[in-house]
């Protein structure tokens, strides 16, 4: 048995990447983010102007809060459109749980500008929406307003990220042990008892981390509010990508991606505090 020096150093060593992959960015971010630019030319003088300047100005912090109401509307819908799905497919017998499993984790060996693409083209004016309202007679025509706004984005956000919503669910589910299911119906609970007393507060965990993964993946995002949300659809990613591209403003964009950390980071607490308060 290696000594506890010996683990020690070996752990150190095996840590030392990872540590330098995460925290090296981040870092660089944090104190890119108490610089500022000048004339296309980065300035290290250790001022919190550009956190002042995000929060002093109302375009800026109105786009973030609309930013984590349309996370909070993608976590919902998410949690309502993927729960189901991850109850039903655990509710089927072996062969068919695991066909449908695949099914729905398929989309996660998709490309993601693919996904966007196929999704964009649906909610056109030509796309598969549009046809479908047209034929039960909902529309006399085809709409645009399934595109190019923030309904698009929301939309969009909620079928891309579902496959995240949808596997640890099922993965919580599928760890609730059968025989408190059948000692529940033996107690002579009925089915919706069963689920509202036994099911579903033993698949909190999943539904935690799942509405996480939505929820942190929704905010960082800004490929899918560009190709899809049109001028309406802004969001606080695009404007961090805008300080980094076309203004030229690294400083500015690194604080804004610190405030965007710290916000994912204290949601993981968060989540990590109340899934560990509901462990099965």
């Amino acid at each position: 048995m290696p000594s506890l020096r010996l683990r020690w150093l070996i752990f150190i060593a095996v840590a030392i990447l990872p540590m330098l992959v995460i925290l090296a960015p981040l870092g660089s971010f944090l104190i890119m983010s108490l610089a500022h630019a000048e004339k296309h030319e980065i300035i290290y003088d250790w001022t919190l102007a550009n956190y002042i300047n995000f929060f002093g100005n109302w375009t800026y912090l109105s786009t973030f809060l609309g930013t984590l109401w349309l996370c909070l509307e993608v976590v919902l819908l998410s949690l309502l459109v993927g729960y189901p799905i991850a109850w039903y497919i655990w509710r089927q017998k072996s062969w068919k749980r695991y066909a449908l499993l695949q099914l729905a984790a398929l989309p996660l060996f998709m490309s993601y500008i693919v996904k966007l693409y196929t999704l964009r083209s649906m909610l056109g004016l030509n796309g598969l929406v549009n046809q479908a309202l047209l034929a039960l007679g909902i529309l006399d025509q085809p709409s645009q307003v399934f595109l190019y706004n923030q309904r698009a984005v929301l939309i969009t956000m909620m079928v891309i990220y579902l496959p995240y919503v949808v596997l640890p669910i099922f993965l919580t589910l599928e760890r609730i042990p059968r025989s408190l299911l059948q000692a529940s119906t033996d107690l002579g609970a009925s089915g919706w008892d069963t689920f509202r007393r036994v099911i579903f507060p033993l698949s909190l965990p999943g539904t935690i981390a799942g509405a996480l993964f939505a929820f942190v993946l929704a905010l960082g995002d800004f490929i899918t509010p560009q190709m899809v949300g049109g001028t309406t659809g802004f969001t606080i990613g695009r404007v961090i990508f805008s300080q980094f591209g076309l203004a030229y403003d690294w400083p500015f964009g690194s604080a804004m991606a610190t405030v965007l950390f710290l916000v994912a980071l204290l949601m993981i607490i968060a989540a990590a505090y109340a899934a560990s308060r509901r462990r099965v």
